[in-house]
């Protein structure tokens, strides 16, 4: 490549793509393993830090307020991002375990859709064939069926299949690694960009919907309360990465996109209404909440790295309650993060 080509993507980058690149993990590759390239976190706004500080009495770090209301727990401010709220370590240990259960089990089950759906159909209980070291095997689809999804039925073990059956399989285990997002609720039609609300669906767990409604309640409108009635669900592995975007779907934006994390921590950048405008980071640990309105909803926002060595991802809370429940939750959950992203829509 000519040095005229390199200035000219440069110049091409936004200062939000330049921070994307800037946090995203790259390797430096070695003959026993890859080995990730540090990176200056110098500047990621830590909210936990701010937390103990605020807990202290302590005088916040420029640029953060509290928000002064009758909630049981400190909410966040950023003062140059109006309408943009943190509430640091606001799920218990408890309630992160369920909702990392709900999110593997029955939230990628139909009529919820997934990533998969285009290509496999619906996949009923992905998670537990996964444990159970199932494959999916690739059975030919009669051509005058109106079923227009391919059709694949679960084998136990590889070597039941013959030869010319092996290329047609897939591991559960390699599907439930490439699951990226299933949909809550009502379901978004991801070819049109809008909702559909033709498509089958179910309502939003009851209990999710209570804690949504909990946790929005103090920036709601006066006198207004959250209706959870679509959710999306993002599974992050080691390497993912959620490119800037904005959540621009929904009719009101003056009600809160309510969002939950769980799992490894990240770092989440929340730009300006340009993406030119340089983004601010900050870390997402698991049980943090972030809840995004008004002119927050017209800011570009994603995620370019989540941390899943033992010193960075932070989820010992997470391992000592799944060590005495349910290991394959903890073997999962070791090397990824969830999202839950509620949201009302009309």
């Amino acid at each position: 490549m000519y040095d005229s080509e390199i200035n000219n993507e440069e110049s091409e980058r936004t200062a939000f793509r330049k921070a994307e690149k800037k946090y995203k993990i790259y390797y430096d590759n070695s003959k026993k393993k890859k080995i990730p390239r540090p990176v200056d976190l110098s500047e990621v706004i830590d909210f936990k830090s701010i937390l103990d500080k605020y807990n202290c009495n302590d005088e916040l770090r420029e640029g953060v307020t509290a928000l002064k209301c009758d909630f049981d727990r400190p909410i966040f401010c950023l003062k140059n991002r109006p309408g943009f709220y943190f509430i640091p370590s606001a799920l218990s240990v408890e309630e992160q375990c369920q909702w990392i259960r709900e999110s593997l089990t029955s939230f990628p089950q139909f009529p919820n859709r997934t990533n998969h759906d285009a290509f496999y159909g619906s996949i009923p209980d992905l998670f537990v064939s996964a444990t159970q070291g199932k494959k999916f095997v690739f059975e030919e689809r009669d051509p005058d069926s109106v079923d227009s999804h391919p059709k694949w039925k679960l084998v136990e073990e590889m070597d039941r299949l013959s030869g010319s059956d092996a290329h047609k399989s897939v591991q559960a285990s390699l599907l439930l690694r490439k699951l990226r997002w299933s949909t809550l609720g009502l379901q978004f039609d991801w070819s049109k960009r809008s909702y559909n609300v033709d498509l089958p669906h179910k309502k939003i767990p009851d209990s999710l919907c209570q804690l949504a409604k909990i946790m929005a309640a103090p920036v709601m409108p006066c006198g207004e309360e959250f209706q959870p009635e679509a959710a999306i669900v993002n599974y992050f592995g080691l390497g993912d990465m959620l490119g800037g975007h904005l959540d621009d779907m929904e009719k009101d934006w003056s009600k809160p996109i309510v969002s939950m994390s769980l799992g490894c921590k990240a770092i989440f950048l929340l730009g300006g209404k340009s993406r030119e405008d340089s983004p601010i980071a900050m870390f997402l640990r698991s049980g943090d909440v972030v809840l995004m309105a008004g002119e927050a909803r017209e800011c570009f926002h994603g995620v370019p790295r989540i941390f899943t060595d033992t010193e960075n991802a932070e989820i010992a809370s997470l391992e000592s309650q799944f060590l005495d429940q349910d290991f394959s939750f903890l073997d999962y959950i070791r090397t990824s993060r969830i999202n839950i992203n509620i949201r009302q829509v009309f």
